[in-house]
This record gives structure tokens, sequence and C-alpha cells, in this order.
């Protein structure tokens, strides 16, 4: 059984190596994909081609994605959560060393010097006072989103002496014992604001987070503080920030995406986008998410959807159906039923909800007849059948 994969962006050749060659065609143009692997192409306006069955975002963030318009089509949206999260944390370090040692407008001092080397030392020796920071050990870093790069910035901060609050309410069990015992828990966003010296933002951008920092919560930050935001564009009200820049209430805002607004003024430094941006980031990434569609295309289990839920069932035969299907009563039943009518012996079942959508898979002892794929197809709310092992008939 062979697949196509249509790649929307350059995709690390670490992840296509992932991908079998003999039974994986992959390229950036190609007829019928049965998925699509894609980092920021902007796929909202595109035609999704009716063979595909997945989608593998090659990064976190799936804003690019018309996730769903893919749920009604019942097919699942993979992303790499964590492949890239040591990129973003050493990103984020450093950007709160940029804002306490001054070092963008010392850099633009020093590129500016003119004269002979004298001249120079001299104005060198004069301007230097323009430029004193502060030290990182005994601040405060607040840090809002304990997912896998909110973990490890707070981790990391520990490491560097600072006190670290950390305020997440869907934290997962999994990130609360990767968690470091020294972070602090804050009550709430605004009881985290008003303690931080500095504030990092690791949340994807939803509707309750679109402008979460406002110049409300910014009268509630600290006199000097500095923003950090190296999640999602507009988490931060950018008008707001730079008033409060203007005022003195903020002291530095480093962030990764630039506008017209921000990008000259003095105490903000905008990153091109950098988060992600290391060799081992795109290949973690990659290898992530290749494996996760292959294991959806060859097995139906499903790691790390946005819009479908986790299900693993170990594959026992050779002959496995694998259906996405509306989450409603009886849906399983009728399925079983459509079984028994032609002699089909279920020799493990396994279904999986997530919301409105619900996957199920079903291991036979033999190959099931084209008719009773027909037949599950027929049922409402039944939104895709495929047959794993069998000739290709999905």
């Amino acid at each position: 059984m062979n697949y196509k994969i249509l790649t929307l962006n350059n995709i690390s050749v670490a992840g296509l190596d992932r991908l079998p060659r003999e039974r994986y065609e992959a390229a950036s143009e190609i007829a019928h994909p049965d998925a699509i692997l894609v980092r920021s192409y902007k796929m909202h306006d595109m035609e999704i081609p009716e063979t595909v069955k997945a989608i593998g975002r090659a990064g976190a963030g799936v804003n690019n994605i018309p996730v769903e318009r893919m749920t009604e089509r019942g097919i699942p949206v993979f992303n790499a959560p964590g492949a890239n999260a040591n990129a973003v944390k050493e990103l984020v370090l450093a950007a709160m060393l940029m804002a306490a040692r001054n070092i963008a407008p010392a850099w633009a001092f020093a590129r500016g010097l003119e004269g002979d080397d004298a001249a120079i030392h001299k104005a060198v020796e004069s301007g230097k006072k323009r430029f004193v920071g502060f030290e990182l050990p005994g601040r405060t870093l607040g840090v809002i989103g304990l997912g896998a790069i909110g973990v490890r910035v707070a981790n990391a901060a520990v490491g560097l002496g600072m006190r670290v609050l950390g305020y997440d309410p869907t934290i997962t069990v999994k990130r609360a014992w990767q968690l470091s015992s020294q972070v602090e828990q804050a009550l709430s966003v605004d009881d985290l604001l008003a303690r931080a010296d500095f504030v990092s933002f690791h949340v994807p951008l939803t509707d309750k987070t679109r402008g979460m920092i406002d110049a409300e919560r910014l009268r509630l930050m600290k006199s000097g503080a500095v923003l950090l935001n190296f999640a999602r564009d507009g988490i931060v009200d950018d008008e707001a920030a730079c008033a409060a820049l203007d005022e003195g209430r903020l002291y530095a805002y480093v962030c990764d995406f630039p506008n017209n607004r921000i990008k000259d003024h003095p105490r903000v430094v905008a990153l091109p986008h950098l988060g992600a941006s290391t060799r081992e980031a795109e290949d973690n990434c990659a290898v992530m998410v290749a494996d996760e569609v292959r294991e959806y295309l060859e097995n139906g289990n499903i790691s790390n959807s946005v819009n479908f839920p986790e299900i693993h069932l170990p594959r026992e035969t050779g002959y496995r159906i694998a259906v996405v299907n509306a989450n409603v009563p009886n849906m399983v039943g009728q399925i079983s039923t459509h079984l028994a009518e032609v002699d089909l012996n279920i020799q493990d079942l396994l279904n999986r909800s997530r919301g409105d959508i619900a996957m199920t898979l079903i291991d036979v002892d033999r190959p099931p007849p084209d008719a009773v794929l027909d037949h599950i197809r027929a049922i409402d709310g039944v939104k895709s059948v495929r047959c794993l092992g069998c000739a290709r008939r999905d």
C-alpha cells in the first residue's frame, strides 16, 4: 500500500526520511494526496483535496490550518508540541539578558561610533553609563502557560537563581511532574503580573488569550517590568505596551513579532520570528509530525492531534477498520451489527471521543467485504471509513 504526501513548505529531510521511500511519495506538487505536511503555509483559502486523510503541522501552532473545517470532514490535524521547546527556551533566556543588559541599544550605540580608535575608546567610556543594566538572580520571572516550553523556561530561570511564578489552570500531570518544585503557583494572571519583574507568555492564540495583556493589565504590572512574548502575535496589545514604555512604567518589551508600531521603538527588541528557527527544532518538528501522520495512515492511531482524541490500539491482526464518526450514541453498536451480519469476528475494538468527534478502531479476523464498508459509510454520522491492511479501498 503506497501513500502520497503533499508538502506545502520545505519539510526537513530528517522528517521525510521517516517515511519509507518504498511506500511513500512526498512532493510539493502531487495529485490525490493522502496527507499534507505543512509549516507556515496559510491553508484557509486552499482547496484541500477530497483524498486527504490527515494534516501534519511541523510546529506547535495551527492558526494557519482550517481546523474546524477539517474536523467537520473527519480529518485529524497533528502538530509537534514540545519539539521546538528547547529552541524557544534558549531565545527567551537570551531575551531576558538582552533586556536586562540593554544589549540592543548598546550595540546600536557601538555600531554608530565614528573616528579613530582613540576617539571611539573615549566615546565608549563616556557613553557606557547610559546602558547600565541589572542582573537576573533574585529577580522574579512570571511564566503564563506551563506546557512543554513554559516548563523549560521556568526551570531554566530557577537554575539562573531567579524566583519563578507560574500560572496555568490547565497544566497536565505530565508537565506538573517536570516542573521544578521551586516554581511558585500564581493565583491568577493578575496576581502574577503584580509580582513579576519579567513576564513570559507560552499560550496559544485563542479568543481567550487574544489581547490578554492590554492597557488595564499593564497598569497592574510592577514599575520597570519587562514583557517577553515568544508565543503568538496578538497576545500583547502592542499599542498599549508602547504607551506603557513611553510612560516609563515598562522597562522593555522583547518579542518575536515585528510590526510598524513597535519595530523602531527604542525600548523594544522585535525579532523576526526566530523562536523555532534552529536546525535542531526544524528536524525535531518534522520527525515528530511525520511519525504521527504515518502512524495514523498505517494503523489509525492518534497522538498529538489538536482536534481528534488520543487513541492507541496495538495491532494484533492484519485487518483493521478505522472509522471517524460523530460522537453520538449507538455508533459502535451500529458498526458492530453490520460486521456481525457478514460473520466478521471482532478481535479487538477501541473507541475514543473528543468533543463532537470520535474515532473507532476495530480489528477483525479477515478482510471485510466492500459491501460492509459501504454500509458503515452510510451510517448517519460516519465521516470516513478505512480498511487498514486491505487493498486500497479508502
